[in-house]
């Protein structure tokens, strides 16, 4: 993974430009510290930092087809491009390198702006044919990678992976959506991942737990790519216990030539964070010690992490509280597993959006606002929980890699019949995800309840970061919140303290708008607050605070 940064509809050109540039692009080293590269046309200056995973020593960027001029910079990973290299979509391109990028070049070629289509993994990039001074821009069906534009004062068009690249450059930052592409001469991104279950359509499709636990195996499996030492991120609970799991059945041997080779790096290491007798620590040792990882349990106090927060909302480039409550121990687990030598891990993200594991998904009605409830939460994932682990992470240079957002993972998982997924009527949420890989981790952990990772970390942590925004946000503060911050004002003092460190940061409007309003996402969206008045009456997106869910919800009336 790395980051991109382009400076297109460059008319008229200016002397500095190249150097306005290299600046924006040097604001996120931190994401690609093994080589930069940039290349500069009358018509576009594009620079890239890489973080090199796989091809590490010919893979650099930005790519250049040497035959037709054609530039790319990617910031992500395309798990499928063996197959592509080898389709009748490449076939004549002239291929410089082993990395896995390169296919889009080729396929540009033959399919120009409908290529997206090809691709399945995770990235944004920014393309630019010189010859016709066109470009095209692109991000991965759900956002796991980030990506925002802009323009500067002589309506220039600005790229960058990060907010902070751009806010100095540009008064009207927006967010690139994911799953869009925008070309040249077009007024605005367009959507080209677009799906019958997005539409609102009860999906019918039988559960067979077969069918998931091979699906899912096939997109670990994809997502152990690469030539660099990875590990596994461990909270304790069933989705990262799961997916680490699952790796280490296929740890022995190299992805990358189908299994025909031993793995480079065959002791494969695991990774937990909590506070001292946090139950996730307990719970992810006893998963390590069943799959056969080195584990390592790091700590962390709760002055640490206060004394973290305005570097980690500089680096999420959010205000949201519940991002924040689980980014800062995340953060610091990355500065740790980056000081091992380890570039790239996988992480158990977006389970719970697919599947409705979030307790509150237990007073849904029927199936129906179930599963419209897992598409707006699929669907606004990237502003959250994959903002969270790609930045949290690549803070540090690491790579997190989300088998369960893989584009035909998610495919399968959101066209299941939604009443299989249900929990509720003593029933635990994700049951489909455990039945289908019972034996593969211990029981107490495949039939642990729910915990967010900002609780699991330890119970004190929330507490802690509510004590010291009380300490330091007045009720008089409080009481001009709307007025201060008139967009999206905060209802907490937690909220508030955040907002406050956040427009240090960015100060201006338009970075305070890219950050989304209304209920967090851990707790709930707008529509599911009318499912039950205890959401409605709920101010704290803290899983534990959702009406007793936490306690009692396997109990039956």
């Amino acid at each position: 993974m790395c980051s991109i940064t382009a400076l297109l509809n460059r008319t008229p050109d200016t002397p500095q430009d190249r150097s306005l540039v290299l600046q924006s692009s040097l604001c996120q080293r931190h994401r690609g510290p093994d080589w930069s590269g940039i290349i500069e046309h009358d018509g576009a200056i594009i620079a890239h930092e890489r973080l090199a995973i796989v091809d590490v020593l010919s893979g650099a960027q930005p790519m250049l087809d040497v035959e037709r001029g054609t530039i790319l910079a990617v910031n992500g990973e395309i798990y499928n491009h063996k197959e592509l290299r080898s389709s009748d979509k490449t076939a004549g391109y002239p291929f410089q390198s082993g990395s896995d990028c390169e296919v889009i070049l080729a396929l540009h070629r033959s399919m120009g702006r409908e290529l997206v289509h090809e691709l399945s993994g995770m990235y944004a990039f920014v393309l630019y044919d010189p010859e016709n001074d066109h470009w095209m821009i692109a991000r991965d069906p759900i956002g796991i990678i980030p990506l925002y534009y802009g323009t500067d004062e002589g309506g220039r068009l600005w790229v960058a992976s990060e907010m902070k690249a751009l806010t100095t450059l540009c008064d009207d930052v927006r967010l690139f959506p994911p799953g869009h592409v925008w070309a040249k001469g077009e007024d605005a991104p367009t959507r080209f991942y677009d799906r019958e279950w997005m539409q609102g359509a009860l999906p019918e499709t039988p559960y067979k737990p077969e069918e998931l636990r091979d699906a899912l195996t096939e997109s670990v499996r994809k997502h152990l790519m690469g030539d660099v030492p990875y590990g596994l991120l461990i909270s304790g609970g069933l989705d990262s216990s799961v997916i680490a799991a699952i790796a280490m059945r296929h740890a022995a041997r190299r992805v990358d030539d189908e299994g025909n080779s031993e793995a480079w790096w065959p002791r494969v290491h695991s990774f937990s964070i909590g506070l001292e007798g946090s139950p996730d620590l307990a719970a992810a040792e006893e998963v390590a010690e069943a799959i056969g990882t080195v584990h390592h349990g790091l700590h962390f106090t709760i002055q640490e992490g206060i004394d973290a927060l305005s570097e980690v909302i500089r680096h999420i480039e959010t205000y949201d509280v519940t991002t924040i409550r689980a980014s800062t121990p995340m953060f610091l687990m990355a500065r740790k597993i980056k000081a091992m030598g380890i570039k790239m891990v996988l992480s158990g993200e977006g389970a719970d959006e697919l599947f409705g594991g979030y307790l509150y998904f237990h007073m849904a009605p029927d199936a129906q606002e179930f599963h419209e409830e897992t598409v707006r939460k699929v669907l606004g994932l990237h502003q959250f929980d994959c903002a969270r682990a790609n930045k949290s992470m690549m803070a540090w240079g690491i790579e997190a890699r989300v088998p369960f957002l893989d584009r035909e993972f998610i495919d399968y998982a959101m066209t299941l019949d939604p009443a299989e997924k249900m929990g509720g009527a003593g029933r635990i949420e994700k049951a489909v995800i455990r039945k289908a890989f019972e034996g593969y981790v211990p029981d107490a952990i495949l039939n642990r309840q729910k915990e967010q990772f900002s609780d699991g970390v330890g119970y004190g942590w929330i507490d802690g970061l509510r004590d010291h925004a009380d300490a330091h946000v007045t009720d008089e503060e409080m009481e001009r919140a709307a007025v201060r911050f008139p967009l999206h004002p905060p209802a907490t003092k937690e909220g508030y303290f955040y907002r406050r460190i956040f427009e240090e940061h960015f100060p201006s409007a338009a970075a305070a708008a890219t950050v989304p309003g209304g209920k967090s996402v851990a707790c709930s969206t707008e529509k599911a607050l009318e499912w039950d008045a205890r959401l409605k009456n709920n101010i704290d997106p803290s899983g534990r605070a959702v009406g007793g869910i936490h306690n009692d919800a396997y109990t039956t009336d």
